[in-house]
């Protein structure tokens, strides 16, 4: 069964701390609150572009920390999504959150209205990365919010951030095994991008803070992405989605941005693959799965070139319906 997100944005609503890589209402492209009237309507929109049937679809608040706002508007927002769930067409409500903002109280009112999943935003593990960033909480919190959420039916989910202050690629593995301690399902990598109009923007312009590049954001995500695969936990989000705000020509003034950064992620696992199968000075073709070619051959031919420097091999890719994803097969012509 395929599982369908209905994003409701709720920017920096229930948030008092101002962390320094944060300006929710670029990010979310959104500015202005919402009502259980806009709730209604934005799942009435996006329900006419899923399926109607074999599918699991969650009304999903993201944005803000919803947990953090007043209980009744909390109810509010949940309530207006209760005739979807009665009618099946919804399955449930998912939100996102921060791990001080959670509490028993909290989650006998999430349950109550039908709340499936609850992400956190943890962004990291390391108690002096925190600080830097400004989070206003510690991680101990967050492993005492984990282990609260898995005392209820709910689905935990968690977030991190690489490249913050004062992180290294050392300290990012480190949350990221501290993440799999805390028995997440799922869980949401991203790299850490220099927004317009925050406190890490003045940062960076001063000289105080050295964002990732491109090609060190995907080589530390590719690690930690097999760190969590290893752990059968699934990685559903790599990097935050392309806006017209989230874009080279947006308001990211500097850091790891990329339109299809998870793609390069996936292929530079497929590099490491193929570098293994693949023998040197020599012709090949490379099998990979239906549909996963563009991944194999990387960013405008990127790992082709690189084969060809490291190996000194032509390669050419091409697709084998028996190959499952990330398979490869090299045949020497």
């Amino acid at each position: 069964m395929k599982s369908y997100n209905i994003p409701i944005f709720i920017p920096h609503l229930g948030c008092p701390f101002d962390c320094v890589f944060c300006n929710q209402r670029r990010i979310t492209g959104a500015g202005t609150d919402v009502t259980p009237d806009d709730v209604r309507r934005i799942i009435e929109e996006r329900l006419t572009t899923l399926p109607e049937s074999g599918a699991s679809i969650e009304a999903a608040f993201f944005g803000g920390s919803f947990t953090g706002i007043p209980m009744e508007q909390q109810s509010a927002l949940m309530a207006a999504v209760q005739p979807y769930i009665r009618s099946g067409r919804i399955s449930g409500i998912r939100m996102s959150t921060r791990p001080d903002y959670i509490t028993r109280e909290i989650l006998d009112n999430l349950m109550y209205y039908g709340a499936t999943t609850i992400e956190l935003g943890v962004q990291s593990m390391d108690d002096e990365v925190l600080k830097a960033a400004a989070r206003g909480h510690s991680a101990e919190q967050v492993r005492q919010a984990a282990a609260l959420i898995h005392e209820y039916p709910i689905r935990l989910g968690l977030q991190m951030m690489t490249g913050l202050p004062g992180d290294t690629p050392e300290r990012s593995i480190y949350t990221a095994r501290e993440l799999i301690r805390l028995r997440s399902e799922i869980v949401r990598i991203y790299p850490t991008l220099t927004i317009r109009d925050t406190y890490m923007e003045k940062m960076y312009r001063e000289g105080r803070y050295t964002p990732q590049t491109l090609d060190e954001a995907v080589e530390l995500c590719k690690t930690l992405v097999l760190m969590f695969e290893a752990e059968n936990i699934r990685v559903i989000r790599l990097g935050l989605q392309s806006t017209d705000e989230i874009s080279e020509h947006g308001s990211v003034v500097a850091g790891p941005v990329h339109s299809s950064f998870g793609e390069l992620v996936e292929s530079a696992i497929y590099l490491d693959k193929m570098l293994e199968v693949i023998p040197r000075d020599s012709r090949v073709t490379v099998y990979v799965a239906r549909g996963e070619i563009s991944k194999a051959v990387g960013n405008r031919k990127r790992n082709i070139e690189l084969i060809k420097q490291k190996l000194d091999t032509a390669v050419k890719v091409a697709e084998d319906d028996e190959l499952t994803k990330r398979e490869v097969r090299a045949v020497v012509s």
